[in-house]
């Protein structure tokens, strides 16, 4: 009598690889850090709610408002990330059964998936999630329609691209590439589909607001983007963004060498050549413009799909090869975690200092080398400059007459977080601060937060226009990229301080 063969359902291991990719949101991030400087101005943008930022477009600013419903609370403020993160996953699955993919190569996708980059991605409240996710929906919509041509799915390509649009203009980059790779298959009668028109009608009235928005404004994504070139992007090297490409996926560096040879060779997948095509193209354009490594990341889930499926076929049932391969992109994420997770402590980085820079771990935008990767420099000290700040204002007693103005976003984002006070409203003329200054009433007191090296001009500077001026404290968080920001509480005005602060702020903004 022959045994009765089972095999786990495909509905209970994807629940269990979504499970595990949560718990690893958590567990792998050490409790020495705090919120990122970039999670403190989302966080609070749902205390401004608009059709548009400075920064970034809407919508996250509608999740933020969702986590202050639940709470405000770090653990919601984790769990978004993680949860945009997992949903990539699902969507990378459901692109291999489209593919008809077996269980092993989901498997495969899955644990591809959570050992590679985005582990890190998505353990930061950053739109660079969701960017992810909207990429890969597309991918699987406009998989999904040329495998059937049913017209629904162009309607849910739009809705994905609007949304991606309204997360972040990254997607715009995308586009790019997806119309010379479409244009050059027999895909492009795409183009002959008036449902494809009635979709774009569909995702221009979603984005609209938005766009409406950047018009009255006149067009500060431009601006910023200007900003980005001048201050980050000079430093990015053409070189370096190709090198960043192979590392964020070098456990998975089989299963994508699998999918260019599959595109190839394999003939299930000619008929899909206008995804190698955009993703080649994108890259091209990403490349050009020296855009960060990061920016193309949302290419790699649906090449890991293809990479998984013809990896499969190529195995059969080699059960010894299935395991190997497994173990390997496991055994080798093991190894790497700790440089791409805040695993240890800055002590721990330090004592690890080469294993970090062999990466390029530890060079920030700066172009040059520090202690910390900065991401993690950005996690330290928010919570000491909250409390001296807290000391500070705890010594005003017309607390509706001070006005709390920071040097960058970061700063005022965590005082606005972490302070006890509830609507502190701590500003700045950096990024979306600069259009939430609440003067309505006469200010007669001020608590300026500076860099370190700026500490002394800026107290002479201020010195003549207030009766007292006291150095309340500093940042002494031993790897905190603010470390030395010192706090001043500046006293009883002896000019018209609303008058002084619309000045400047209408100067910073015809700057910006």
């Amino acid at each position: 009598m022959k045994s009765r063969k089972y095999e786990l359902p495909e509905e209970a291991a994807l629940f269990g690889f979504v499970l595990f990719k949560f718990v690893l949101s958590y567990i792998l991030v050490n409790n020495v850090y705090e919120l990122h400087r970039d999670e403190f101005l989302h966080l609070d943008q749902a205390n401004h709610l608009a059709a548009g930022f400075t920064s970034v477009p809407p919508l996250t600013s509608l999740f933020s408002l969702v986590i202050k419903f639940l709470g405000n609370g770090v653990f919601w403020v984790k769990f978004f990330p993680a949860l945009f993160g997992a949903l990539t996953m699902v969507f990378a699955w459901l692109i291999v059964d489209k593919l008809n993919g077996r269980l092993y190569a989901k498997c495969l996708i899955a644990v591809a998936y959570i050992c590679s980059a985005y582990i890190r991605l998505n353990i930061l409240y950053q739109p660079n999630s969701f960017d992810v996710l909207a990429w890969t929906a597309m991918f699987y919509y406009l998989i999904s329609y040329f495998e059937n041509n049913k017209p629904d799915h162009l309607y849910y390509l739009a809705i994905w691209t609007a949304l991606g649009f309204l997360n972040k203009y990254n997607v715009l980059f995308l586009i790019l590439g997806l119309l010379p790779a479409i244009l050059l298959t027999s895909k492009r009668d795409i183009f002959k589909n008036k449902h494809l028109y009635f979709a774009i009608a569909i995702a221009l009235l979603i984005i609209s607001p938005n766009i409406i928005w950047q018009i009255k404004h006149h067009f500060p994504v431009i601006s910023h983007m200007k900003e980005l070139a001048a201050t980050q992007l000079v430093n990015v090297k053409r070189s370096d963004f190709f090198k960043e490409q192979l590392l964020f996926f070098i456990n998975d560096v089989f299963i994508l060498l699998a999918a260019f040879i599959g595109f190839t060779i394999y003939k299930p997948f000619r008929k899909h050549l206008w995804v190698v095509q955009t993703f080649i193209f994108t890259l091209v354009i990403f490349s050009y413009f020296k855009a960060k490594s990061y920016y193309a990341l949302g290419l790699y889930p649906v090449v890991l799909a293809f990479g998984s499926v013809y990896l499969t076929e190529i195995m059969g049932k080699r059960y010894v090869f299935r395991s190997m391969l497994m173990l390997f992109i496991i055994g080798s994420f093991i190894y790497i975690v700790p440089i791409m997770m805040p695993v240890y402590t800055p002590e721990g980085i330090i004592a690890n200092r080469k294993r970090y820079e062999r990466v390029d771990a530890l060079r920030w935008e700066d172009g040059k080398n520090h202690d910390l990767p900065q991401d993690y420099a950005d996690m330290q000290g928010w919570k000491e400059l909250a409390q001296i700040v807290d000391s500070a204002y705890s010594r005003i007693n017309d607390k509706s007459a001070v006005v709390i103005r920071t040097d960058n976003y970061g700063q005022a984002g965590a005082i606005n977080y972490y302070s006890k006070y509830k609507n502190i409203n701590a500003v700045s003329y950096n990024a979306d601060y600069l259009y939430w200054f609440k003067m309505d009433r006469p200010i007669k007191d001020l608590i300026l937060i500076r860099e370190a090296d700026e500490e002394d001009p800026e107290r002479k500077k201020e010195q003549p226009f207030f009766n007292k001026i006291t150095r309340i404290g500093e940042i002494r968080t031993p790897y905190a990229r603010e470390k030395g920001a010192a706090v001043f509480l500046l006293e009883g005005a002896k000019i018209d301080v609303n008058s002084r602060l619309k000045s400047e702020i209408e100067k910073e903004k015809h700057d910006h």
